[in-house]
């Protein structure tokens, strides 16, 4: 095997998503002496852009994709390798990719991302989003659909259903609450007449008119409708790969042949039970549905709570796998349950002189209480960023501290038009019945949740232009005792940025 090694590299950086470029960029400006490879299957890389520090652990940023040669000019001693990975030598420190070329290694990160965990494979009706490529034949194929299925209820999902227009939509969510991955059911509700009203043709928030709290019970389903509201935008080039952008559907128009603008229905806590054709439907006995449906789709759901809907196609939303296959065969990774390859504090694998960062990998140290890990955008900059540090450090045999990011979870986003702040555990994750929250909701203008156990700040959901990210952020860093201001902490009349300056 090392005979037919092409060239040796000090660092080699497999993947040209932002994790690898974030990586890269950090060792070449580390130690700009040094020999390194980025190898990437696409011709385009992910890159960070507009990059802004909003607090000590905030973070905002652009994604851009970006011909790989301007990474190249930026770092002369970078060479881009356009091929995938077929195979992983640990034993003699060698990649082979599939064009059948080897390259050595002195220190290899590993950033191959993650792939959309897909209902079923190989159908034709099912189409999974995950990159931009799968984005844009989304797009062709809404431009002809009249109704959709979306199952699933991450961050893709939930976008998803905001955007589309012209088009019926069916979403399918197992939990209780939309966004379940990132609200509770209060933000939820919140969020929930969006989806009833006219997109704004500008970013401010609209006042709603409609706003329930029942939680609708197992097996419900809400409808919500709006009349239609075109806005014309245009397309750009895109390749397979990695994962697609916060602000994915800006630039692609995502509109079906209907004349009313949105019609949504959720189909709550339910999962699919399974999936079939018009002649499988008519063959099969359950024929649950009105007779006049029957054979007049292409594709049909059947979902566990009995209910089954004939649909154009079906969107599977529904999360990521760490995309470790060409890397495990031969090797001896220590895997998470979450299928993830085990990194430690330093991001490095149980391989020697393997790291591995972003959606790939598995933090797998003992997390502060406030931190856990997401697969999203900020924290494969995070760890890229973090990776390439400790490589540069054990190389030049100085010593590292994990890196302050990963005191404390936080995420800036944006949903249905609104600013979207999380903050530790916000969602409680993992506390149980040891806490304890203060809501306030202005109607159409601000959510913000706050999550305490044993009367300190552990956790925080702040929707809308609400200003109090720096100051709940700190209260949460610091532990302070909240216990003696009670509900006062959100008493909107009280500038709570006064008390703790």
């Amino acid at each position: 095997m090392a005979d037919k090694v092409e060239k040796m590299f000090k660092f080699v950086i497999v993947g040209g998503g932002i994790a690898g470029v974030t990586c890269v960029e950090q060792l070449s400006s580390q130690i700009p002496s040094a020999e390194v490879a980025l190898i990437t299957a696409g011709p385009h890389i992910k890159a960070v852009t507009n990059y802004k520090q909003v607090s000590k652990t905030l973070e905002e940023f652009d994604v851009e994709e970006r011909p790989s040669s301007v990474l190249e000019e930026k770092f002369p001693n970078l060479t881009v390798i356009h091929s995938a990975v077929k195979s992983l030598h640990t034993q003699s420190h060698s990649v082979e990719t599939a064009d059948g070329r080897v390259f050595g290694y002195e220190k290899l990160c590993i950033c191959s991302g993650g792939r959309p965990k897909l209902l079923t494979q190989e159908n034709p009706h099912v189409l999974g989003i995950r990159d931009t490529d799968s984005a844009q034949e989304f797009q062709k194929r809404l431009s002809k659909a009249k109704k959709i299925v979306v199952v699933g209820n991450g961050g893709i999902a939930l976008e998803l259903v905001y955007e589309v227009e012209g088009c019926e939509v069916i979403w399918a969510v197992k939990d209780k609450a939309i966004g379940n991955t990132f609200f509770d059911a209060g933000a939820a509700q919140f969020l929930i007449p969006s989806l009833e009203a006219d997109k704004p043709e500008r970013a401010a928030p609209l006042k709603r008119p409609r706003y329930t709290t029942e939680e609708p019970a197992a097996g419900a389903s809400q409808t919500f409708t709006a009349e239609r509201n075109s806005r014309g935008h245009s397309s750009g080039p895109t390749e397979p790969g990695s994962a697609l952008g916060p602000d994915w559907h800006e630039g692609i128009t995502l509109r079906g042949t209907e004349q009313a603008s949105r019609r949504v229905s959720v189909e709550y806590q339910c999962e699919v039970e399974k999936i079939f054709t018009s002649e499988e439907l008519l063959n099969s006995q359950q024929q649950t549905l009105r007779p006049e449906n029957v054979g007049s789709w292409p594709v049909y759901i059947q979902l566990t709570n009995g209910k089954t809907f004939g649909c154009d196609f079906i969107v599977s939303a529904t999360g990521v796998v760490p995309n470790t296959e060409p890397f495990l065969h031969g090797n001896n990774f220590a895997l998470a349950d979450d299928g993830g390859l085990q990194v430690d504090d330093h991001m490095m694998t149980s391989e020697p002189d393997v790291y591995a960062a972003g959606d790939v990998c598995t933090a797998c140290w003992e997390h502060s209480p406030q931190w856990q890990q997401m697969r999203l955008w900020t924290q494969a900059r995070q760890m890229g960023w973090y990776a390439g540090r400790c490589m540069a450090a054990h190389v030049l045999s100085e010593p590292i501290e994990l890196d302050f990011c990963f005191e404390l979870f936080s995420h800036i986003t944006k949903f249905f038009n609104y600013k979207v702040v999380l903050l530790g555990k916000f969602n409680g994750q993992g506390l149980g019945p040891d806490q304890e929250l203060l809501v306030r909701c202005t109607k159409g203008q601000e959510y913000v949740k706050v999550v305490l156990s044993g009367g300190r700040m552990v956790g925080a959901v702040l929707i809308g232009e609400t200003d109090l990210e720096e100051t709940f952020e700190n209260l949460i860093l610091n532990q302070m005792d909240l216990t003696p201001y009670g509900e006062e902490l959100l008493n909107p009349n009280i500038d709570i940025e006064d008390y703790f300056d």
